[in-house]
C-alpha cells in the first residue's frame, strides 16, 4: 500500500467512523445515567430520512438538520416515557423504537416522493460541503506533513469536526462538572442522588435528550454528508456497531474514539478492497461487507475483557416513600 492509499484508506476511516462516534457519545451519556438505549439504530435512522427529506424539499442541509434532530428528539422522548416515567423494560422500548423508524421512514417516503422507500438524490445547498482548512493548498507541496494536512485533516464536513470535537467536551461534561458527576452517580446509585435532593428523572430524561441530539446528529450526516439522500435501513447496523463500540470503549469517551476510528477502519478496508484474488481464489464481495461486523464480535468477544456497566443501568427507579 502505498502513502497515496493509506491517506485515501485514513480519509474514508474519519468519514465513515463519525457517525459511530456521534451514536456511541450519545449511547455513553443515555447509559451513564442508567437508561440502556437499543434504539440508537433507529433514532439515527429516523435522523436520516428526515434530514435528507427536508433538506430535499427545502434545499437546505441545516434546515435538514433540525428535522433530523427533532425526529431523534421524538423518539428519545417516547423511549424515556416509555423506560423513565412508566418503568417498562429499556431493552423492548429500544427495540420498539427500532422498529418504529424501520416502518415509518419508508412508508413516509414513498409517501412523499413515490420513490421506492428513498428520497430524491440531494445537490448544492442540500448536502455538507466539505472544509477547506487554512493554509491547506499552500502546505500541500510539503512533502509527509503537507498531504496529512491537505488530504486527511482538512476537506471534511462540519459535522465530522463536531464528532470529534464532542469527545473532550464529552470527557469535560461527565469528568469536570457538577452535571457530569450526578450523571454517573444517577447510574451507579439513583438512591444516593435523590437521597440528596437532585430529581433522578430529571437527569435522566437530560441524558436521554442529549442521546436524541447526537443521534440526530450522526443521522443527518449519514444521509446529509456521508451519502446524498435516504435509502432504506441506510444504518446499516452502524447503531449496534456504536454499542458495540461503547462496551469496547468501557463506557469512557477518549476510549470510544479508538474503538469508533477502529471499526470505521475496518469499513473503510472492506469497501476498498472488493474481489481480492488470493492465487486464483476470489474472496466474494459479500465476505468483505461482512468482515466489519464478523471482527466486531471477535474483537468483543477476545479482546475487550471484562466490562462493567454503571451499576444501575437497565433498571427503573422507584423512589423510596
Amino acid at each position: 500500500m502505498d502513502f497515496l492509499t493509506l491517506l485515501q484508506v485514513l480519509d474514508s476511516t474519519i468519514r465513515l467512523a463519525t457517525p459511530l462516534l456521534l451514536a456511541c457519545l450519545a449511547g455513553l451519556f443515555s447509559e451513564r445515567a442508567g437508561i440502556f438505549d437499543i434504539g440508537l439504530e433507529g433514532k439515527m435512522l429516523a435522523a436520516a430520512f428526515f434530514s435528507a427529506a427536508i433538506a430535499a424539499v427545502t434545499g437546505s442541509v441545516w434546515l435538514g438538520l433540525l428535522a433530523g434532530i427533532a425526529a431523534s428528539l421524538a423518539l428519545s422522548a417516547i423511549h424515556g416515557l416509555a423506560s423513565i416515567t412508566f418503568r417498562g423494560n429499556q431493552l423492548i422500548s429500544g427495540v420498539a423504537i427500532n422498529f418504529l423508524a424501520s416502518g415509518l421512514t419508508v412508508l413516509v417516503a414513498q409517501d412523499w416522493f413515490g420513490q421506492g422507500g428513498r428520497t430524491p438524490s440531494l445537490i448544492g445547498a442540500g448536502r455538507w460541503p466539505d472544509i477547506t482548512l487554512p493554509f491547506a493548498e499552500t502546505l500541500r507541496p510539503v512533502p509527509i506533513l503537507g498531504p496529512i494536512y491537505a488530504e486527511l485533516i482538512s476537506g471534511h464536513s462540519i459535522l465530522v469536526y463536531t464528532a470529534l470535537l464532542m469527545v473532550p467536551v464529552t470527557w469535560w461534561v461527565l469528568f469536570r462538572t457538577r452535571f457530569g458527576l450526578r450523571l454517573r452517580a444517577v447510574g451507579e446509585a439513583p438512591e444516593a442522588v435523590d437521597t440528596a435532593g437532585v430529581s433522578v428523572i430529571g437527569l435522566r430524561f437530560a441524558a436521554v435528550a442529549i442521546c436524541g441530539l447526537l443521534c440526530g446528529l450522526a443521522g443527518s450526516y449519514l444521509a446529509t454528508g456521508l451519502q446524498a439522500g435516504f435509502v432504506r435501513e441506510m444504518t446499516a447496523g452502524r447503531g449496534y456497531i456504536a454499542l458495540a463500540a461503547l462496551i469496547f470503549a468501557k463506557w469512557r469517551p477518549w476510549h470510544a474514539l479508538g474503538a469508533c476510528t477502529l471499526f470505521g477502519l475496518l469499513q473503510a478496508v472492506a469497501l476498498r478492497y472488493q474481489n481480492i484474488d488470493l492465487g486464483g481464489i476470489t474472496i466474494p464481495v459479500q465476505v468483505m461487507d461482512a468482515l466489519p461486523y464478523i471482527l466486531t464480535v471477535v474483537i468483543l468477544a477476545g479482546f475487550v475483557g471484562k466490562a462493567i456497566p454503571p451499576r444501575a443501568g437497565g433498571e427503573p427507579y422507584v423512589k423510596e416513600r
